[in-house]
């Protein structure tokens, strides 16, 4: 359906909701709700996309793996061409697995463990990115052990306010990430010079849901800067890593970034800086291939309000309740000029901020109905959890007319399976 400025996947025909030529409502039949079901063609379509529209500055694309993690996203992405961007040990051994080779394969993250950096120097990846003295010199040990030659890029921070929540905005000088440009400098100093380091260039994130392309602008501008100062003094900078963070609309009041002026920006910058550039997509690959599947538990009134409780919960998506996201919700089947009446989807977790989506239109709804919720493909599955003692949701991809089951629902005995309960705590 292409609905307004929001472009999904998932399309409607006779009143029941589709997913490419998969019925949603028989997946949820075979699957049980709440459940995941992302379009593979629609992973294709972003992708293809946005290396079109960058094809100019001849940016590499490195998918940021924390939006989503699954390996058959990882697995499709990668024959796409994608490289990745990870940030713990967890995704570096996930991207691997799904075929992602170690050289096209960058670690990021603001605190990387001594035996997450000796795995990734023995896998020989292709970037590793500094984000502090203390992880410098841990790398300056590392490597010299290792007795093999790492190439690290410094990330620094460029003190450039973005990002769609506070909580998102990581480039802001008090923010956790990155380096001062003139901390970066002196160490990049002491790299050159180190035998088993290689510093091949810069990096800079600066947030995530950005629509303002001139946050960008001034970000990758201060960088180029930075790597130009490097020059003079004789130092090589063969790369840029700029990041992501790539806005997409939620809703329908909402436009993305315009994808045709970002790839004219890094044709500049690649153009002036002289660089090599890598950009890091995580949200605008994945959201839109993506959504929620849930049922209705009940319909009722609290005062003034309607809710539609459904069996999935924050700890299935939690983005609305830890960022106050808006995600659009759809009736898997209705048929049309239904009434709608604003409602407010909330889950079962014992939590007042279990609310999926608030003041939504919707048309009246029975137990047992069906809601997707859209735009679901990054940061869903990735951030769930078990709170409430409740499973891990399940995740299907379709693909035209077929579908596959790409993580299970654990049962709750597996849940269980890694404690132990030791001999004392009987009575």
């Amino acid at each position: 359906r292409r609905g307004g400025r929001v472009l999904t996947a998932f399309a409607r025909r006779g009143g029941a909701l589709f997913a490419e030529d998969v019925a949603i409502a028989e997946l949820a039949a075979q699957i049980g709700t709440p459940f995941y079901c992302y379009s593979a063609a629609a992973l294709r379509r972003r992708y293809r996309r946005l290396a079109t529209a960058t094809a100019t500055s001849g940016a590499r694309i490195a998918y940021a793996v924390k939006a989503n993690g699954n390996l058959a996203v990882l697995s499709l992405l990668a024959s796409l061409g994608a490289g990745a961007d990870v940030v713990s040990e967890g995704e570096l051994r996930r991207a691997l697995r799904a075929g992602v080779a170690p050289a096209r394969i960058l670690f990021s993250g603001v605190g990387k463990s001594r035996d997450e950096l000796a795995f990734a120097i023995a896998q020989g990846i292709g970037q590793i990115n500094v984000e502090s003295g203390a992880e410098f010199e841990r790398l300056l040990d590392l490597a010299a052990r290792a007795r093999r030659r790492v190439a690290i890029a410094f990330r620094v921070n460029p003190d450039v306010a973005a990002g769609g929540h506070d909580k998102i905005s990581t480039g802001r000088r008090g923010d956790k990430f990155g380096m001062a440009f003139e901390e970066a400098g002196a160490l990049y100093d002491r790299a050159a010079r180190h035998p088993f380091l290689e510093p091949v260039g810069l990096a800079t994130h600066i947030g995530s849901q950005i629509l303002d392309l001139a946050a960008f602008e001034t970000a990758f501008e201060r960088l180029a800067r930075v790597a130009a100062r490097l020059r003079r003094r004789g130092l090589r900078v063969a790369r840029l890593d700029l990041g992501g963070g790539l806005g997409i609309a939620y809703r329908e009041d909402e436009r993305e970034l315009p994808l045709a002026d970002y790839g004219a920006l890094l044709a500049r910058i690649a153009r002036d800086s002289r660089a090599a550039l890598t950009i890091e997509p995580g949200r605008w690959l994945v959201a839109a291939a993506g959504v929620l599947v849930t049922a209705v538990n009940a319909v009722k009134r609290a005062g003034p309000r309607r809710f539609v409780i459904v069996d999935a919960a924050m700890n299935d998506l939690l983005r609305p309740a830890l960022y106050g996201a808006r995600h659009p919700v759809w009736p898997v089947a209705g048929r049309e000029g239904a009434a709608l009446r604003a409602a407010t989807v909330a889950g079962p977790v014992c939590e007042s901020g279990d609310v999926l989506a608030a003041d939504v239109p919707l048309p009246d709804l029975q137990p047992g109905a069906l809601l997707a919720i859209g735009q679901a493909g990054a940061y869903g599955a990735a951030m769930a959890s078990a709170y409430n003692g409740r499973l891990l949701v399940p995740e299907a991809m379709v693909s035209g007319g077929r579908f596959a089951l790409v993580r299970r629902r654990p049962s709750h005995d597996e849940a269980m399976a890694l404690e132990r309960l030791p001999d004392w705590t009987a009575a």
